[in-house]
């Protein structure tokens, strides 16, 4: 088989494919035989069809045109493999097919194209040195506390008030009964001895500072608007009155702060080991949450320093990979994925994670070329300690163990290889909250929120 190539835009490969004349042959009378055998026409037993009736019946035509569509996959992988062509994803056929059956003889030669898309290659600008912003997350002694106070509350006991009114943080019992402004009642909002922690964030903040207080038997009307951003949208910021009855009154008696609530909090002995511990783990969050935002600003560098002719194979894969771990995001969630992910979002979908599709391959193409450059390598022992810890939480699944360790591999490769970006980066550190939104949130992309937005549209 002769075959000539030719490098074509987007990271592929064109060949033009001269199949010998004894393949042209075979192809052809394999067809004939297929027709014979398993032709139904009247007037002759299946399989007993004499070859010239089939050609008078079916047209040379129509045979040559079965034989030429048997011909063609075949031939391709044939030359791919000749030619030792690292081919990725699907063929496609450039020859016109109605042309190629005109020029089809059998025994003779019949030469044909097709395009295949092949692994790109990069090219990297300055890598070294590169200048990016990351929010730097502090930590906060507050942080301490607030924890342990919300370990105290957990185990905090339950006690009635008596002789004062109700105050920030105690636990109203009461009958309310809601009407909108005009006096229309509002559904749902009607409950006898219900449960009101008078806290910020547990209910309705008006209707919380009305209750304060309040004594235990006293009736009150409060006025009340919903927030602007309401679950339900008919009350969304519509003013309101509520009816309501305080019939109890109760209050949390926290457990003292030392060294047995320690104990029994923790595995520390004293209080102080305790909180050195939780500043600690603190610390260590804040310090780790840091890093991951040098990391991503330094990946995100890395779009501007590599040019790739990207392949739509590898487009179409990535971008099909986003879906995919949206999708599993979303079951995770509880949405039901099949009501979301349907023939009608997913192009729209699809097209609108294009470009986070592109950006990915970009950074995993950078990445790669730089650890080649930089001759960064994982050594057999980082892979052998990896796989070591995540089988154990693999075990019972149908694994292979040869796909996890080049998986292990490629992952410790880049962590390795963006840790060298980082000390070999100009790194400044601004305050959290001080960079676009766009660039806080690591874990939704622009392409990403606009497929959410399309997802919720269509359940609506």
């Amino acid at each position: 088989m002769k075959v000539t190539q030719e490098k074509l835009e987007h990271s592929r490969i064109g060949l033009q494919i001269e199949v010998t004349g004894d393949q042209t042959t075979k192809y052809y009378e394999r067809a004939i035989k297929n027709l014979t055998t398993n032709a139904n026409i009247p007037g002759f037993r299946k399989g007993k069809i004499p070859r010239q009736v089939v050609l008078q019946r079916m047209g040379q035509t129509q045979v040559k045109a079965m034989a030429l569509e048997a011909l063609l996959e075949p031939s391709i992988n044939e030359a791919i493999k000749q030619e030792a062509v690292p081919a990725i994803g699907n063929y496609q056929i450039t020859s016109n097919f109605d042309e190629l059956l005109q020029n089809y003889t059998p025994g003779q030669t019949l030469t044909f194209g097709a395009t295949v898309d092949v692994p790109p290659s990069v090219t990297l600008g300055t890598y070294t040195g590169l200048v990016v912003k990351a929010e730097e997350i502090v930590y906060e002694p507050a942080q301490v506390e607030d924890f342990i106070d919300r370990q105290r509350r957990e185990k905090a006991t339950i006690i009635p008030v008596v002789g004062r009114a109700a105050r920030l943080e105690d636990i109203a019992v009461v009958d309310y009964n809601g009407k909108l402004a005009d006096g229309t009642e509002i559904s749902g909002a009607q409950a006898d001895d219900f449960d009101i922690e008078l806290s910020e964030g547990k209910f309705i903040s008006d209707l919380v500072h009305g209750i304060v207080g309040m004594s235990v038997g006293e009736t009150r009307n409060v006025n009340v608007v919903f927030p602007a951003d309401y679950a339900r949208e008919d009350l969304a910021a519509q003013p309101a009155i509520f009816k309501v009855i305080l019939k109890d009154l109760k209050e949390q008696e926290l457990p003292s702060l030392d060294d047995d609530f320690a104990k029994e909090a923790s595995d520390f002995d004293t209080l102080t080991e305790y909180q050195e511990s939780i500043a600690t783990r603190f610390q260590e969050q804040a310090q780790k949450s840091t890093d991951q935002n040098i990391i991503t600003a330094l990946e995100t560098a890395l779009i501007d320093v590599a040019e790739a002719d990207l392949p739509e194979t590898l487009i179409e894969r990535e971008t099909m990979n986003i879906l995919n771990q949206m999708a599993n995001q979303f079951s995770q969630y509880g949405m039901d994925v099949n009501k979301h992910f349907t023939r009608e979002t997913i192009p729209k979908m699809k097209e609108n994670c294009r470009t986070d599709a592109v950006n990915n391959l970009k950074q995993q193409l950078a990445i790669a070329e730089i650890a080649k450059k930089e001759g960064i390598v994982v050594s057999d022992e980082a892979i052998v300690a990896k796989m070591s810890e995540v089988l154990p939480q693999l075990a019972g699944e149908n694994i292979d163990e040869n796909r996890l360790r080049a998986y292990i591999t490629e992952d410790l490769q880049k962590e390795q290889t963006l840790a060298w970006l980082k000390d070999h980066a100009k790194v400044e550190l601004v305050p959290q909250g001080s960079l676009k939104p766009a660039e806080d949130d690591e874990e939704t992309s622009a392409g990403e929120a606009e497929a959410i937005d399309i997802m919720a549209e269509a359940a609506d």
